[in-house]
Parts: C-alpha cells; structure tokens; sequence
C-alpha cells in the first residue's frame, strides 16, 4: 500500500510556491536559468568595463584616446619603439601603426592610423554605444507605450489614425529610414523648447535610433491592450462605473508590464546594431567622440597589416549583442506562464 503523504518540506515549499506573485515566480524561474544568468553577467562586465574608460585611459594607457600621436613612442620589451613605426611592406612607403603589446598598459591592443591607443578608445567607444542604445531604448518604449497603449484603449478614430501613422513607419526599412533621419538632421540643429540639438550631439543618434523602433514594439502592445479591452475583468469594471484612469491604472498597465520588461533586453540589442551601422557610414556618433562603429571605421584600411583595430570593437559588439539575445530570452520565457521552462 502506497502513501501519497507528501514531506512537510516539500509541502511548505508548494504553498509557498502557490501564495508567491508572479513577479516571484518569474525571478525563481530565472535564476534557474544559467544561460541567461551567464548573459547578464557578461553584460553587467561590459558596462562596467565601458563606464570605467576614464580610469584606464588615464592610469593603464595612460594617453588620452582622442588626441593624435603621430610621434609618440612606447618601451616594449626594453626596447624603445615608435607609436608608428616605417611601412615595410611593398616600396616601404607611409607609416604602419604599432601592432598589439598583449599586455596590461598602453596599446595593449595596439595604435590606429593616428597613433591612438585602441583598447582606451574601445572602452570609450562602448560607453557611448551603451549610452546611445539605453537612452534611445528608453525614448522607444516611452513612445511605443503611449502609442500602443492610447490606440489600444481608446479605439475607434484615435486607433485608425494611430495605426496608419505606424504603418507609414512600418513601411520604411530600419536602415533606410535611420539613414534619411540621419542625413536630414545632422546638418542642422534642433530647437526642442529651451533644449538645443545641436549638429554632433549624442542625441541625435538617440532621437533617430530610438524613433525607428517604435512601431515594432507599439504595435503588439495595442494587439495586447485590445485582447485585455475584451476581457471579463476589463468589462467588468467599465460595468461597475470605473473610469477610464482607474482602468489603465488598475487592469491595463499591471498586465502589460510583462511584454515591456522583454523588450528591453532586445531592444537594447537591435539599438546598438543600428548606431554601430550609422557611425560606420559616418551619419551617427561624429568626431571627436568614439563608438564601437567609428572604430571599425577606422580600422577598415588597416584590415590586413592592424586587423586587431577593426576586430576589437566587433567582436565586442557581437558578444554584446549575443548577451543581450540571451537574457531577453531567458526574461520572455521566465514571465511567459505557458513558457516551456520547467523549474524543479
């Protein structure tokens, strides 16, 4: 004869799981997710790595990654080399950059064209690519919100002109339409109340990136506010007299949290494509300042006597990006309840 009497521990852990929101329950079901973990962990490294630029171009490379160094000079091996040594390939003619040292100090991954240490300007450059794509990330799910949200909720004329304004977006290709923006605004300044953008700034890749985005993340959250509009709770408490702010406070926003929290992490992704894309052409971070694109612009004519100046800054972007495709999935399938994910 067989018992189905469970241990006590076992069946305090099931109330205890039963009584948890779900906001408990998806951080369980993510920590148990080691991919993902791994992930947040290579990217919470990356940020750090970016936001200390500053420390390790003053202390380690000791140079300042924005000034040309066309006759610097740098001990390797106790032996005095310059930053830009004589070409000796073909007629020996121009000058080729110092090749990486491999080690913790100045060019440890070596100099460009301009004498300029690679490794502090690819810690810089990453601080502004992260920049670019958390703030535009930001500006994109503020608007989609919005959008998404008002011509869900409200329907009728507000959703069809809504809609057909995404769909004008949605007809563009990302790139051509980030390029158009690009073109158009970055000749000119942009008067926004008491604030000035001015031709250079970061944020116009912020504004461009971020605005090219919006209809890819507004139109599921109006697909998801009008299912939850025909929901029994929803006409529930339209029945019972709520108003419209207490609806959108009380029923809409709490369930359309969730779909927000994925998007980050892919949005994060998609937004450092698209500003390393537009720096590489030129049309997005300008000079002085650095990204991961501009330096592999920089690197494109040293291919194959430096390739490290290219490789660097692309290999970064591709772990970047990778890391964040992981975690935005791990995050989609811990808040999914009908996710696959099973948890012990």
């Amino acid at each position: 004869m067989t018992s189905d009497t469970k241990p006590p521990s076992q069946a305090a852990s099931e109330r205890h799981r039963a009584t948890e929101g779900p906001w408990a329950t998806a951080w369980r079901r993510l920590k148990r997710d080691r991919a993902a973990l791994f992930a947040f962990t290579v990217f919470v490294a990356i940020v750090l790595a970016s936001v200390s630029a500053p420390l390790y171009a003053k202390y380690v490379a000791r140079t300042n990654p924005f000034d040309t160094n066309l006759n610097g000079e740098i001990v390797v091996d106790g032996e005095v080399r310059q930053v830009l040594e004589p070409s000796t390939e073909g007629l020996g003619l121009g000058l080729t950059p110092i090749g990486p040292t491999w080690r913790f100090g100045p060019y440890a991954l070596g100099a460009d064209n301009q004498g300029r240490d690679v490794a502090a300007r690819l810690l810089y450059g990453g601080r502004n690519s992260l920049l670019i794509a958390g703030a535009a990330a930001v500006i994109c799910l503020v608007l989609a919100i919005v959008v998404g949200v008002v011509a869900g909720f409200f329907g009728g004329v507000v959703d069809m002109v809504l809609s057909r304004i995404l769909d004008v977006l949605w007809a563009f290709p990302i790139f051509l339409l980030a390029i158009s923006l690009s073109i158009v605004l970055i000749a000119q300044s942009i008067q926004i109340g008491p604030i000035e953008i001015r031709s250079g700034s970061l944020w116009l890749p912020i504004f461009i990136i971020g605005i090219v985005f919006v209809p890819y993340v507004a139109r599921p959250i109006r697909g998801h506010v009008l299912t939850l509009m025909r929901a029994e709770f929803v006409i529930a408490a339209i029945g019972l007299g709520a108003s419209p702010l207490r609806i959108l406070v009380r029923d809409i926003f709490p369930n359309i949290v969730t779909r927000i929290v994925v998007f980050v992490p892919l949005i994060l992704a998609l937004n450092m494509l698209i500003e390393s894309a537009l720096s590489f052409l030129s049309i997005g971070v300008q000079p002085p300042n650095a990204s991961w694109g501009t330096i592999i612009q920089d690197g494109q004519g040293l291919l194959y006597s430096r390739p490290m100046v290219a490789l660097a800054p692309g290999i970064a972007i591709v772990i970047t990006v990778i890391a964040l495709n992981i975690l935005g999935d791990g995050v989609r399938d811990a808040l999914d309840p009908k996710s696959s994910f099973r948890v012990a």
